[in-house]
């Protein structure tokens, strides 16, 4: 997951609080029972230390959820008196409310889900039109008119009839050329992770064969077509096996590189260290593991971050605070443009072993 969203939260002092809230239940009742629930929350958090203002704003973001009728639940991050960030959820969520120094945002790894983007073309024989789908609907995204005559073939075997078919075939192949040039630039564009062709065999063949290699591997055909429902059903099943493809190859990838002992590591100390370097590509985390929980100690820059109270002090921290190690790892890691992926559902064996690791940019020389 590309953590580039969590930004609002980073640019800001804490302490925070960090908010997950199921939806309500749509029903008659729930219009009375939402301002309990959202006054609950504020008590909870003030019992933990949040002022007053904060707690407010949490409160009113709360008991607002029924009037937004979200379909699952909300994850919500205030300081200050104010709500930083509100983010719908794709799984419920256990309700859970903290108050700590830093934002509680490893949940979200398995609560916002992977979104991939998938570039749909609608291909015929004159040109396509391009459309983006992803977790928060489908969207135009342009089209490509290629030649318009001829386009169809005749029965005929007379010479000139011949003649016109090859004219026929070279303006299938010359339009396939637009398409397969536009999608590519899209694709580079929107940085779409799939694409999905939609039409006849020939058409969509033509089109695949003449994409760059890299992008030919990332493109499939739809085994249906526009307009039917059954199409919305395979572009979700292919943006959920790509989730589950690209978990797979990080943690085949984890494994290879451990084994080599380069290219990722694991354990606290370690993490803290390549973090504060910039050198994490992609934050592993175990939810559940021993790592997750460890103290470690932090300043008010994400790199302001150590084992040791003494180190994120000789590390330009006035006042370092405790903090949990996932969370301040989620920061720093996200404040130098890394990823982060749960692997709460793989087996304890597939993954580093404290709950903790990293795929690294580059490893330290000699290491």
């Amino acid at each position: 997951m590309d953590l580039a969203f969590l930004t609002p939260l980073y640019e800001r002092p804490g302490p925070w609080a960090s908010v997950y809230v199921e939806a309500p239940r749509q029903s008659e009742a729930t219009a009375g029972e939402q301002p309990v629930a959202a006054a609950g929350v504020a008590r909870a958090l003030a019992s933990a230390g949040a002022d007053e203002a904060t707690c407010e704003a949490v409160r009113e973001a709360v008991d607002d959820l029924h009037r937004a009728r979200e379909p699952v639940g909300r994850a919500l991050f205030a300081a200050h008196g104010e709500v930083a960030l509100d983010l719908p959820l794709s799984k419920a969520p256990a309700a859970s409310g903290d108050w700590a120094p830093l934002p509680r945002t490893t949940p979200l790894l398995d609560l916002v889900g992977e979104d991939p983007l998938c570039l749909v073309a609608y291909v015929d024989r004159k040109g396509a039109d391009l459309e983006l789908r992803s977790a928060r609907g489908e969207s135009e995204a342009g089209s490509v008119s290629g030649r318009q005559w001829p386009v169809h073939r005749t029965a005929t075997a007379d010479w000139s009839e011949r003649h016109f078919q090859l004219r026929v075939e070279n303006t299938w192949e010359h339009n396939a050329g637009e398409i397969a040039r536009a999608l590519t630039t899209s694709q580079a564009e929107t940085r779409a992770d799939l694409v999905m062709l939609v039409g006849d065999d020939r058409e969509c063949a033509a089109v695949r064969d003449k994409l760059p290699k890299e992008l030919q591997d990332r493109t499939m055909r739809a085994r249906h077509g526009a307009g039917s429902r059954l199409l919305d059903v395979e572009v979700e099943r292919a943006r959920a096996e790509h989730v589950a493809y690209q978990a797979a190859r990080t943690m085949e990838r984890f494994a290879a590189a451990s084994g080599r002992e380069e290219g990722a590591v694991a354990g606290v100390p370690a993490l803290v260290d390549a973090a504060r370097e910039h050198r994490v590509a992609q934050l592993l985390v175990r939810p559940e593991g021993p790592d997750a929980h460890r103290e470690v100690w932090v300043g008010e820059e994400p790199d302001q971050l150590g084992v040791r109270r003494t180190d994120a002090a000789a590390l330009g921290a006035d006042a370092p605070v405790p903090a949990r190690a996932d969370d301040a790892l989620m920061r720093c890691v996200a404040a130098s443009g890394g990823a982060a992926l749960s692997v709460a559902a793989t087996a304890p064996e597939s993954g580093p072993v404290g709950g903790l690791g990293a795929l690294l940019r580059w490893a330290e020389p000699g290491g």
